[in-house]
């Protein structure tokens, strides 16, 4: 039986973290000229089975947030650890300046519903087309319907097979993956 633990209060500059590890995905979006970005993740969630609805949230700051605005599409791509120090680049770097699949060595393929393209190296992709979008102070969540959606045949079925992959979670400036069930 478990035992009720002493609390203690937690400052609301941190309080978010009590969320903490939450899985990352790597972002695709296009320009209006068809230039790919690509931005790591951790703020994401479903909202919905019928339509199919998934959020993203973005910092107002970075250019994804701009170009997810302006082109109303975006993919939503499943790393594995395999990709932690290209996510870990990724996130160190604005597409305003670097060109992110060249730096990163990553692999962009067509999608086949929406523009921005799907990383090849990265195991599932979620392609979604902007339907709503709320601002929450620094940050604003995207909601997207699910337009398409493709993975690796060896570990997805209708779950993972989590024998077979490792994805990512982030926890402050750090990254892990999952264990054993319990």
């Amino acid at each position: 039986m478990s035992q009720i633990s002493e609390k203690v209060d937690v400052e609301l500059d941190v309080a978010t973290r009590l969320m903490y590890p939450r899985p990352v995905v790597l972002i695709t979006c296009i320009d209006s000229s068809g230039k790919p970005n690509i931005i790591p993740v951790a703020w994401t969630m479903p909202t919905s089975f019928d339509p199919p609805l998934v959020a993203i949230s973005i910092a107002l700051k970075r250019y994804s947030h701009k170009l997810i605005t302006e082109t109303r599409e975006f993919v939503i791509n499943i790393p594995t650890k395999e990709l932690v120090k290209k996510i870990d680049y990724l996130g160190s770097v604005s597409g305003m300046d670097v060109e992110k699949f060249d730096k990163s060595g990553l692999t962009a393929l067509p999608a086949k519903r929406v523009k921005p393209p799907l990383i090849g190296e990265c195991i599932a992709h979620i392609e979604c087309e902007l339907v709503s979008k709320l601002e929450t102070g620094d940050h604003t969540i995207f909601v997207g319907k699910v337009v398409a959606a493709q993975s690796d045949k060896n570990i997805f079925a209708t779950d993972y097979n989590l024998n077979k992959v490792r994805l990512i979670l982030r926890h402050k400036k750090r990254y892990l993956t999952l264990g054993e069930y319990i």
